[in-house]
């Protein structure tokens, strides 16, 4: 289906693909997430996050939730490294109230002090919640390890001296130091027509005053190397192994995504699930992501394992790296291979929640979105020597850094 574009005069861009359901997605993306952050204000976006809800000049934090979900709808927002969103998904009769609501919230959010406050508590038991789980905090530590010393290392949830100190004075600087009308997209899948939600897209949101932005973010340049074992305990030895990976804008990207795909996605025949869960029963859980930042990438594998099994689990997985560096796929391989990822994305594209974060952060790091059949035609176009190289630089055993729980 057709995809329009459009940019307000403040720099705002809007994306929108009409479809047929009764059912509407739309959000606002924003350029700037946990690395946009100084020293001092660590946490900082995930907390605005929290607190954007919690009123505006003309609502209280009860009367924000109620506006989208007592039709129906639901409301959410979530923080990364890079990016912060705010979306709801709602019945398409319903776009101008949720796009006013929106608006509402960015425009006008004024974080009452006792709001702040109550606030803080429920961040601080997000940060507790999320130390009692291994396996989703080695994730942080192993940024700490691999971006030593830069931004991207930092916890996206902050720290709770950090979270304790934050004022309202703390928050609108941030929000005027970052939040630029230049690095927001507003994306939309539903059944409205493009004329019509470029009228409310103007309505609601060319008002907000231009606000440009002049400066770069601090690129991450030295990566050394590191091996950490952490003394925890736990009735498993957790273990995150992995090195930089490409950009955003690296033309190897995408074969990147499709080894990552090959080695430990999240299909079951995985090359790593085959090998420790299915072929050795070592692993409940064993998987291998890649993330694409603005200017540098991270890929790294992840299981939990019994104590005992660590070194054999870390032979088999780097048997598994070998074998993708040394070994070409054969035309059959490869061409499963390239079937599973665009069936996968084929499949993900029917959810149009993800449709719709999907378009708009496209929109914001391309300016441009690929079409489903362009996005198949250059999975089709990699090679397997293309993706032999990449494991080459990727999988090197002398560039990959390793943390253990134990």
């Amino acid at each position: 289906m057709k995809i329009n574009t459009h940019i307000l005069s403040n720099g705002i861009r809007l994306i929108h693909q009409q479809v047929e359901s009764p059912a509407a997605h739309f959000g606002i993306i924003i350029n700037t997430g946990s690395r946009d952050e100084s020293p001092e204000e660590q946490g900082i976006a995930h907390f605005i996050e929290h607190v954007i809800f919690k009123g505006t000049k003309k609502r209280k934090a009860y009367h924000i939730i109620s506006r989208i979900e007592d039709v129906g709808g639901e409301i959410n927002a979530y923080t990364s490294k890079e990016e912060t969103a705010v979306y709801a998904s709602f019945l398409n009769a319903y776009y101008d109230r949720n796009m006013e609501l929106i608006s509402d919230i960015l425009i006008n959010s004024t974080f009452p002090a006792k709001e702040l406050e109550r606030e803080k508590e429920v961040v601080l038991e997000e940060i507790n919640s999320y130390k009692d789980s291994p396996s989703e905090l080695i994730f942080d530590d192993f940024d700490e390890l691999m971006f030593d010393g830069h931004p991207i290392a930092r916890n996206i949830l902050g720290t709770p001296e950090h979270v304790r100190s934050f004022t309202r004075d703390d928050i609108f600087r941030f929000l005027q130091n970052n939040y630029h009308t230049d690095q927001m997209v507003l994306s939309s899948v539903g059944n409205i027509s493009f004329a019509k939600i470029l009228s409310l897209a103007e309505k609601y949101f060319a008002p907000i005053p231009t606000r440009l932005r002049t400066t770069n973010r601090l690129p991450f340049k030295h990566y050394t190397p590191g091996t950490r074992h952490v003394k925890r305990d736990t009735f498993q030895t957790h273990c995150v192994i992995g090195n930089l990976a490409y950009s955003a804008q690296d033309k190897k990207r995408m074969g990147m995504v499709l080894l990552n795909n090959i080695l430990g996605g999240q299909s079951m025949n995985s090359r790593l699930n085959l090998a420790l869960r299915e072929r050795n029963g070592m692993a409940y859980n064993v998987e291998s992501g890649y993330t694409a930042y603005s200017d540098t990438g991270q890929f790294n594998v992840y299981f939990g394992t019994e104590h005992d099994n660590l070194d054999r689990a870390l032979n088999l997985v780097n048997k598994e790296f070998r074998l993708l560096k040394n070994k070409p796929l054969g035309i059959l391989q490869l061409s499963k291979a390239k079937k599973q990822l665009i069936g996968q994305i084929a499949l993900s594209s029917e959810n149009r929640d993800d449709l719709m974060l999907t378009l708009g952060k496209s929109f914001l790091l391309y300016n441009k979105v690929d079409s489903l059949p362009r996005t198949y035609q250059k999975i089709e176009a990699i090679t397997s020597s293309q993706l032999m190289e990449i494991a080459n630089e990727i999988f090197d055993e002398r560039q990959l850094s390793i943390l253990t729980y134990e």
